[in-house]
This record gives structure tokens, C-alpha cells and sequence, in this order.
């Protein structure tokens, strides 16, 4: 039998709270529901979903990538990622074809229509900024926290 992960840094609570607004996954749930309305609003002018748009950004910061790698840069498994992509491709922003060296790896690739997406791209983390009503360095501090705490989460996964 495997052995518990270690023992957390911080002591828990003297007793835990049953109550929805206590719980930290319902901040972060909810937070990102609120999150993704206002990403749906400012992607429905660029026609993309925001799983689509984060696909697009992996592709912008590195052209021809394989679906395992921006499911890995996305933590997206490839029976997630296939569909996304095929309909990236029929909207005719990304190509797929089979790696020459092995077969099995699909390089997915922006086609001009893709690469000039980019450009009016580059409006949504603004609109988004704006949205939070946050100051810069709250915004860094919070972007911070959270990649720890995934970073956290994920050893336990």
C-alpha cells in the first residue's frame, strides 16, 4: 500500500466546515465560472471558445507542436484535446498532419488565418485586466498563489 503524501505545511482547521462558502474549491469554482463568462464575451468577436483560445496562445508562443505537448502545457489528455483541435481546424486556424519521423505524433500547426487571429488576440487579456478590477501587482501576487497551489495539488494527483 502506498504511503500518505507528506504532512501539509499548515495545521488544519480545529474542525472542518461543511459550509459551501467556507470551502476554498468553491472559491475557485465559482471564480472561475465568473472568469469564463467574461472570456466568452471578450473570445465571441475572435469565434473562439476559451479552450480554443488557450490552445491558440500555446500555438502563438510555439508553431507545430504535437497534441501530447499542448495537452501537456494545457493539462488536457489527447481524447480532450482531438475534438478542440478538429474544430480549430475546420474553422481553418490550425492544420494537422502525422509527424515524418513517427507516425503516431499529430503536428498541429497555425495556418496564415491562425497567426493573423493573434493580433486582435491581443485585446482579451486587457478586457480581462479590466474585469478584475484588480491592480497589477494583485493580479501577479494572485497568479502567484495559484500556480503554487496547483503546483501543490498536482503532487497528490
Amino acid at each position: 500500500m502506498k504511503t500518505p503524501p507528506s504532512v501539509p505545511r499548515v495545521a488544519p482547521p480545529q474542525t472542518a466546515s461543511l459550509k459551501l462558502d467556507d470551502q476554498l474549491c468553491f472559491a475557485l469554482y465559482s471564480t472561475s465560472l465568473a472568469l469564463n463568462k467574461v472570456y466568452r464575451k471578450l473570445l465571441a468577436g475572435l469565434g473562439l471558445t476559451y479552450p480554443q483560445y488557450l490552445a491558440m496562445m500555446v500555438l502563438w508562443e510555439r508553431d507545430q507542436v504535437t497534441v501530447s505537448e499542448i495537452g501537456e502545457r494545457l493539462y488536457l489528455d489527447s481524447a480532450t484535446l482531438t475534438p478542440l483541435l478538429k474544430r480549430l481546424e475546420g474553422a481553418g486556424l490550425i492544420s494537422r498532419t502525422r509527424a515524418r519521423d513517427d507516425e503516431r505524433q499529430v503536428v498541429i500547426a497555425l495556418t496564415e488565418a491562425g497567426r493573423a487571429l493573434q493580433e486582435p488576440a491581443r485585446a482579451v487579456p486587457m478586457g480581462i485586466f479590466g474585469a478584475a478590477g484588480c491592480a497589477p501587482d494583485q493580479i501577479g501576487s494572485m497568479k502567484s498563489q495559484l500556480e503554487s497551489l496547483r503546483t501543490n495539488l498536482m503532487q497528490h494527483v
